[in-house]
């Protein structure tokens, strides 16, 4: 299986917005997956076989450094917009946003990418920053509920929505928080590459992801001093 190309545009969004989905995807990597299964406890052949590599590029206009919207963090691009090789999924965070605008080529970007047909995900007030580039108008849509109304009257063309934790329309899926965020990047794996792939992934983090009605859908797995597995909870 080739390896899944993921971007995320560098810009000042809230950290958890990228970061949490990008790790739950790293932690249901295959690679990360054998390193659990070879080091401390076994992973279900399975799961293994079927586990996605990924590869995660942090794009920006050059490669200066990047301050973060909250905790302090400043990141270092790892590609530009002229240098990325081809994306298979492109990941937007989410900025303050008022007053914020996307500089001309990262809106560019965006377009090209949801119109090859790439999957393209928003997560928390990402929404609003996609929104504005046009290629949400028409489509159904969700965003972070605090600035639901304020997003609404910004952007009327598009299809707004708060009635589920994410939401999908075509190549185009956006989440409803930070959180929620990592509840639809856990649906995906789950739908591509089975759910056992997202219980191993989910457990490396203790995270139980929610099913799109905020219910908790997995439970992590389980072990016992020795390593040995103990439950996997389904609801």
């Amino acid at each position: 299986m080739a390896p899944i190309h993921w971007g995320a545009l560098a810009f000042d969004y809230q950290v958890l917005d990228v970061l949490g989905p990008f790790d739950l995807l790293n932690s249901s990597s295959q690679f990360l997956l054998n390193a659990i299964n070879d080091n401390f406890h076994p992973v279900d052949e399975k799961a293994l076989a079927r586990a996605p590599e990924f590869v995660f590029h942090h794009i920006g206009l050059t490669r200066d450094p990047v301050h973060l919207l909250t905790s302090e963090l400043t990141i270092v691009p790892s590609t530009t917009l002229d240098e990325c090789p081809e994306l298979d999924c492109l990941l937007i965070g989410g900025a303050n946003p008022i007053g914020f605008e996307f500089p001309p080529e990262y809106i560019e970007f965006i377009r090209r990418h949801v119109a090859a047909g790439k999957l393209l995900f928003t997560n928390c007030t990402g929404a609003s920053h996609v929104a504005a580039t046009g290629v949400l108008d028409g489509k159904n849509a969700t965003v972070n509920n605090q600035e639901f109304e304020w997003v609404k009257k910004q952007f009327p063309k598009v299809k707004w929505t708060k009635e589920k934790k994410w939401i999908i329309d075509g190549n185009i899926w956006t989440g409803s928080g930070a959180v929620a965020g990592m509840d639809m990047i856990s649906h995906w794996l789950k739908e591509n590459f089975g759910l056992d792939v997202l219980i191993a992934g989910s457990s490396g983090l203790d995270f139980e992801p929610r099913n799109n009605d905020g219910l908790f859908e997995v439970l992590p797995q389980r072990y016992d001093s020795n390593g040995k597995h103990i439950s996997t909870h389904v609801l």
